[in-house]
């Protein structure tokens, strides 16, 4: 029975897991930075980065104890090597190389993007693939057409700023503090979604699968200080006035969102639509899925909130890439930044 170690590191959370050939989780601890990036607003990568080397030893070791296991057990170490923060990403790396090279067991490149789809495939308990993928996280907001768990086709996806990254910013502007996902969500849960009226790009433009959100940022900014005047203190502002931002943006994101999905799976004549990454975590986009799943006749995957966030166990499409042979030798490098479909295709 082949055991797979997984390694996580892509962003701001240390991760480890071990998982069987039957998809079964025996142990998955994280370790959240939350707080040592809460005073910036968002993610500092060195700061990340440093704090993966303090953690990533302790989270395996916690990881494989917790699993009964030792590394003389393992078949094999599987690592995300993109996409993500450089620093970040090469602490996981040359952590898995090196438990790899000790235990003399096969390495494994997993894509983190990848990952956050094959977390539905966990959660189902069933194959979902083909599918169409949408992966809504603080860096990502992209479409793909998923015909396996290996092979994925790019859609489209933002031209500019990602789903997460829209909520973190306007969060930090209305003063809700970090992560500002389910910061602006709490808040929106008092306000009125119809109160602003924001732009949602793109949307009803049919013939493009993308997204852009830095036009729906400086909208909000124009709308709480004006046109050409500087950010007033978030704390000055009205509790309702907030209230009511939060719901306006956060309805604006979840209609570009539901709208590019459903056109993806019109274009394509896929039923099958899966949903991965940070965002999918947010309580009334997840609603709003499940009723245009019901409505349309979709097959619908949302992971639990556990596995819609960063997390080691998603990295058990290593599984995969373990039965069909695919491993990586020890020169394997990252791959950092961010995916963009649009550049991808311009290039």
């Amino acid at each position: 029975m082949p055991l797979i170690l997984t390694i996580e590191s892509t962003c701001d959370e240390t991760a480890a897991a071990v998982i069987n050939d039957r998809l079964e989780v025996l142990s998955a601890v994280v370790a959240s930075q939350e707080k040592f990036h809460e005073q910036f607003g968002g993610v500092v990568p060195e700061i990340a980065s440093r704090a993966h080397v303090e953690r990533i030893l302790p989270v395996i070791d916690s990881a494989l104890r917790k699993a009964g296991v030792r590394l003389s057990d393992l078949d094999a170490v599987a690592v995300a090597n993109r996409p993500g923060l450089a620093g970040s990403l090469l602490v996981g790396l040359m952590a898995a190389k090196t438990l790899a090279l000790a235990g003399n067991l096969p390495l494994i490149a997993i894509d983190h993007l990848q990952a956050h789809i094959y977390a539905c495939r966990l959660a189902a308990g069933k194959d979902v693939f083909p599918c169409i993928g949408l992966i809504v996280s603080g860096g990502h907001s992209n479409i793909y057409r998923c015909e396996t768990p290996l092979d994925f086709t790019p859609l489209g996806g933002t031209i500019d700023d990602a789903a997460g990254e829209a909520f973190d910013k306007v969060a930090s502007m209305l003063g809700l503090g970090f992560p500002g996902g389910p910061a602006l969500q709490r808040a929106a849960e008092q306000g009125d979604p119809k109160k602003f009226r924001l732009p949602r790009p793109l949307l009803d433009d049919d013939s493009r699968l993308e997204f852009s959100f830095s036009g729906l940022k400086t909208a909000v900014r124009y709308q709480l200080f004006g046109a050409g005047k500087p950010e007033m203190n978030a704390a000055t502002l009205d509790p309702q006035l907030v209230a009511d931002m939060a719901a306006s943006v956060q309805a604006a994101i979840i209609d570009c969102l539901a709208g590019k999905a459903m056109l993806a799976l019109q274009q394509t004549g896929f039923q099958r639509l899966c949903i991965g990454g940070g965002v999918a975590a947010n309580r009334p986009f997840r609603e709003r899925m499940e009723r245009l799943a019901a409505e349309r006749g979709i097959e619908l995957h949302i992971p639990p909130l556990s596995l819609c966030t960063d997390n080691a166990v998603m990295g058990a499409i290593a599984l995969e890439k373990y039965n069909a042979g695919q491993f990586a030798t020890l020169d394997l490098e990252i791959s950092a930044g961010l995916e963009r479909p649009h550049l991808a295709r311009s290039t």
